[in-house]
């Protein structure tokens, strides 16, 4: 009768084991299924994300050059020629700031800034008395002001050419380096204001709806001495457009 009672007893937790066992396995199951929802759901989620990226990327704003103001900043390579009869050139470098109303798409009106320096060559028998020694190659400085207009010509997403003429002043500092000696005994200017102009043209490499990259060579005007004389400048540097019209 024991042995019979304890085979029933045996029997049940039997089944209690294989019923619980069925319960882990389909909580496993579950635990599994839900678990590759979630991981699903995320990779979905993240796929989105990704295209949305992307679709903003592909989809950034286009260059309309419909801006009101534009600024630009760069630095600047002029030869020059510092006294009236001197036989050779100077190089200078320095910096350019430029600001753009545009009137139109088309028309603006500019203010332009230029600072230069650079060393030059003298007479080459130029002696500073007292000093024994001869001044080579002085400072020469000079500070350029000039109003004028840009005209910008053929356009795409890409880049722009425009076209522009600046008039104004420049004030030129001879004595820089002649030691307090009057320049002209050397074959250079005495410091004066005169005028100045700068022709020429651009082109911007647009990096952006407001932001590109610009080249502009000029062809410089000045009138220092007793007559006109020509010079070449080149400027590169950054234009940031902003304000819609």
């Amino acid at each position: 009768m024991m042995k019979v009672m304890q085979e029933k007893m045996l029997g049940k937790k039997m089944q209690s084991v294989k019923s619980g066992l069925k319960m882990a396995g389909t909580w496993k199951s579950g635990t599994r299924a839900v678990s590759g929802m979630l991981l699903a759901a995320m990779f979905g989620a993240g796929a989105a994300a990704m295209g949305q990226a992307q679709g903003k990327l592909a989809a950034a704003p286009p260059v309309t050059y419909n801006n009101r103001y534009e600024v630009y900043g760069g630095l600047n390579f002029m030869n020059f020629q510092a006294g009236q009869n001197l036989p050779t050139r100077m190089n200078m470098g320095g910096g350019e700031i430029l600001g753009t109303y545009w009137l139109t798409k088309r028309v603006g009106l500019a203010a332009d800034y230029r600072g230069e320096a650079g060393t030059t060559p003298v007479f080459p028998s130029a002696p500073i008395p007292p000093n024994p020694n001869y001044i080579n190659r002085p400072l020469v400085y000079m500070n350029m002001g000039m109003l004028g207009a840009q005209l910008r010509g053929p356009k795409n997403q890409f880049a722009a050419v425009n076209l522009h003429g600046y008039f104004g002043v420049a004030h030129g500092v001879f004595d820089g380096g002649t030691g307090g000696v009057p320049p002209q005994d050397v074959g250079l200017y005495a410091n004066r204001t005169k005028p100045i102009a700068a022709l020429g043209g651009s082109i911007d490499v647009n990096r952006s709806r407001n932001l590109a990259f610009r080249l502009s060579p000029d062809l410089i005007l000045e009138h220092f001495g007793t007559e006109t004389r020509e010079f070449f400048a080149v400027s590169a540097g950054v234009v940031y457009r902003f304000g819609n019209k």
